[in-house]
C-alpha cells in the first residue's frame, strides 16, 4: 500500500502544478484580451453620421 503513495504523490504535485501554471497563463491571456477589447472600445472621433439629421419631413413639432 505505502508503494501506491509513494508513486502516486509525485504526480499529484506535478499536476497540481501544471494545473496551477495552466490557470496563470489563461488569466494572462483574458487580461490581455480585456485590455485589447477595452483599446478597441475606446471613443473614435464623432464624424456626425450617428446623429440623425434635424428639420427633415419627418421632424414635426408642434
Amino acid at each position: 500500500m505505502t508503494d501506491q503513495t509513494r508513486t502516486s504523490a509525485p504526480a499529484k504535485g506535478g499536476r497540481g502544478e501544471r494545473l496551477k501554471q495552466a490557470l496563470r497563463e489563461n488569466l494572462k491571456r483574458r487580461k490581455a484580451q480585456s485590455r485589447e477589447r477595452g483599446q478597441a472600445a475606446a471613443p473614435v472621433e464623432n464624424d456626425g453620421l450617428d446623429e440623425a439629421p434635424t428639420g427633415g419631413p419627418d421632424d414635426v413639432t408642434r
